[in-house]
């Protein structure tokens, strides 16, 4: 299979620049893999999609002020970190840009009180590096980081929050899980009201989501790896759905991969550790059966796992009908649910 079956052409006014107000607001496709068809709705129509006894799961991780400025010592370059993956308390995996004066032994000083030292080059020009700091980390973070938005946004975001979902807990994403940046409180309840049980795994983003291809052959790409946990709670909750033949629905890409890593001959194992799947099709998916996600980037990796839930034909034909239908593109825009 070839990357370039998965492209199509975009134009760039659907790419959304800002998020949806309210968060419901946003529009939803529904589409039907068995009876191939689709449906245009608002995401705050989408009760009328789940049913009484269904499992919902969604990623809990929270995305940090990962995109940090500083100098190069004693030169004064300048450089920009995007963090990645924390190896420990005080090791993190980081793209950076420029890459090239980032050598390993460099250091370089993020204001009065956040140093960095250059540790090793792995792959793809993944720097790890060692930051040195007083107090807590997440604190010195918050006062000198931002929120890394995607390249293709282009309008700075008001509002920090927007780019978290409302049920994020644990901190180390690099970017939004965006599929479920839709939901507000109000409809999660409703969600719940109706019978409907709502679940938590975790999956920190980073590299491993949004890592362009950049092989023609789809099955030498290699994933960067991503930490996932899933609890014996939320393992056994599912594990009971799919014994009584209910609906396990995923709530974004992200769920997907921690669900489908953690499986093993169905059965979902309580787990925590790093994952680097790559699902394409064909895949036989253990424990998703339906999916709630937004609209992806052509040739992405994410793409590709969406039409493994269906089929490459089937999603890229949704695609072209929702480009033909103005739907917002990307981690701001609109939401589709396959079932």
């Amino acid at each position: 299979m070839k990357t370039s079956d998965f492209y199509y052409d975009l134009p760039q006014e659907l790419i959304a620049q800002t998020p949806a107000e309210p968060r419901d607001s946003s529009r939803l496709l529904v589409f039907d893999r068995q009876n191939n068809t689709i449906e245009h709705k608002k995401f705050f129509n989408l009760p009328q999609f789940l049913q009484k006894g269904d499992v919902l799961v969604v990623n809990n991780t929270k995305v940090i002020p990962a995109r940090i400025f500083g100098n190069k010592i004693p030169t004064g370059g300048k450089i920009e970190f995007l963090l990645l993956k924390r190896i420990d308390y005080t090791h993190w995996e980081v793209l950076t840009k420029p890459g090239r004066i980032a050598k390993v032994g460099a250091q370089f000083a993020f204001g009065d009180n956040l140093k960095a030292t250059v540790c090793d080059i792995i792959d793809g020009g993944v720097r790890v590096v060692e930051f040195q700091f007083d107090g807590v980390f997440e604190d010195v973070l918050a006062c000198v980081g931002e929120m890394p938005l995607p390249p293709y946004i282009k309008e700075k975001l008001q509002n920090k929050d927007r780019y978290n979902t409302v049920y994020s807990k644990v901190d180390g994403s690099a970017a939004a899980p965006t599929a479920g940046l839709h939901f507000t409180p109000e409809l999660l309840q409703q969600i719940k009201d109706m019978g409907v049980e709502i679940v938590d795994v975790l999956l920190n983003v980073g590299l491993g989501t949004f890592r362009p291809v950049n092989v023609e052959d789809v099955e030498t790409h290699k994933m960067h790896s991503e930490y996932f946990s899933v609890s014996q709670k939320s393992a056994d909750t599912i594990n009971k759905a799919k014994q009584e033949g209910r609906r396990i629905v995923a709530v974004g890409t992200t769920s997907v991969r921690v669900l489908e890593s953690a499986s093993q001959n169905g059965v979902l194992v309580a787990s925590s550790g790093n994952t680097e799947i790559f699902i394409y099709p064909p895949y036989k998916f253990q424990i998703v059966d339906a999916l709630i996600t937004n609209f992806h980037l052509p040739e992405s990796t994410l793409l590709m796992l969406v039409s493994a839930l269906a089929t490459k034909e089937q999603i890229m034909s949704v695609y072209q009908k929702a480009v033909e239908e103005k739907y917002r593109f990307f981690s701001f825009g609109d939401a589709m649910f396959i079932k």
